[in-house]
């Protein structure tokens, strides 16, 4: 998987792959960064990249010409290296990044992510090359970087050999649809509070059928709104209407 990254501050959105996760993929070659700075597109002396909004108003606007010209040169390094790629717009009008979107983006070859800056960019840029504006929540950033570094993280986690076990993304919260459940490790004993004896039974079916249990308790308690449109199974519904009449 390659990303590209139009930046204006590639030192920060570097730093995705120094460490972690992404830093083990990009080390094995699983995946592929690369910033371009839109002031290398510049041709005045200042390298200037943003001028006064038409219209008045507070701020500055990025300029089309150099944005372009950075789009331009990630897009024919794909296609010489035979990689197609959408570019993708990170800003607050996007639709908002969940696990699903993520899977789906994790089977592309790669993606070019524009930052925004200031006011955001001229918006002839997104007519012109921008395929999908994506969020990553309903708040406001200084810029898009840290909204490609958070699609970056959570895109490559899924692609395949990336974490240290296979089942460890599907059992991530959100794969199933669902939150979480609670995850213990040693000492069995911890300040007074035990781990649940079931976890230490060594019966996989009874310690999966506690986990799905947790996992539907705490989405019921914590994020009742992703249970509206999903189809529970029978067994779930039943765990779900005790838990709730305990309440």
């Amino acid at each position: 998987m390659r990303f590209d990254v139009i930046t204006l501050f590639p030192e920060l959105v570097e730093a995705v792959v120094a460490s972690g996760v992404v830093g083990r993929a990009a080390d094995a070659k699983l995946i592929d960064l690369h910033c371009w700075n839109p002031r290398d597109y510049t041709s005045d002396r200042h390298r200037t990249v943003d001028d006064r909004p038409y219209g008045g108003g507070p701020g500055m606007v990025m300029k089309p010409d150099c944005l372009l010209s950075a789009v331009d040169d990630a897009k024919a390094k794909n296609k010489e290296l035979g990689i197609v790629t959408k570019v993708i717009y990170l800003s607050p009008q996007g639709k908002t990044l969940n696990q699903s979107a993520a899977k789906i983006m994790s089977k592309e070859e790669g993606f070019i992510f524009l930052c925004g800056r200031y006011e955001g960019v001229d918006e002839r840029v997104l007519e012109l090359v921008v395929d999908e504006e994506w969020s990553i929540g309903d708040y406001v950033l200084s810029g898009g970087e840290l909204g490609a570094m958070v699609m970056i993280d959570t895109i490559t986690r899924l692609l395949p050999n990336v974490l240290g076990h296979n089942d460890s993304a599907e059992q991530d919260s959100f794969s199933a649809g669902l939150l979480d459940c609670p995850h213990y490790t040693r000492p069995g004993v911890f300040l007074g509070k035990e781990v649940p004896k079931v976890l230490r039974s060594g019966d996989h079916q009874r310690i999966a059928k506690w986990r799905r249990q947790q996992a539907l308790q705490r989405t019921a308690q914590r994020r009742p709104e992703l249970l509206k449109n999903r189809v529970l199974s029978e067994e779930d519904k039943k765990i779900l209407h005790d838990f709730l009449d305990k309440s």
